[in-house]
């Protein structure tokens, strides 16, 4: 998997969004000022071409749809992030948040306590 730009990583939010659309339904969901028709018409080819997009066509018009999970390219940038950051260790991740007090005592026992379902659930194989 690679990287998105900034550009085609918004047009993939959008296109997660809706699950499937035409260029003019990724456009309509676009925040102002909205880039011209062709831009997203390019991005999204740009998308195709790297594997995270396909389409259905009707005629000349083609239906996009996403290839790559939104959870699988999370998983993939927070990796990234983690290797390239917090030399591979998720604990050093979570350890420069709480210095930066970016997570509160209360928002650390919430994330503990959705890990301990987490836990459960794999105990009874759910």
């Amino acid at each position: 998997m690679t990287e998105l730009t900034k550009a085609e990583e918004q047009v993939m939010q959008i296109l997660w969004k809706l699950e499937k659309g035409f260029v003019k339904d990724l456009l309509a969901e676009m925040p102002e000022p909205k880039p011209a028709y062709n831009t997203v018409s390019t991005i999204v080819r740009i998308l195709e071409s790297k594997g995270f997009a396909g389409h259905t066509a009707f005629g000349k018009s083609h239906l996009y749809h996403p290839e790559v999970s939104k959870e699988a390219y999370r998983t993939f940038t927070v990796n990234k992030v983690v290797t390239g950051y917090f030399g591979g260790s998720p604990a050093e991740m979570v350890s420069y948040f709480l210095k930066k007090e970016e997570i509160s005592t209360a928002k650390l026992d919430e994330i503990l306590k959705l890990l301990g379902e987490d836990e459960s659930s794999e105990d009874l194989n759910i």
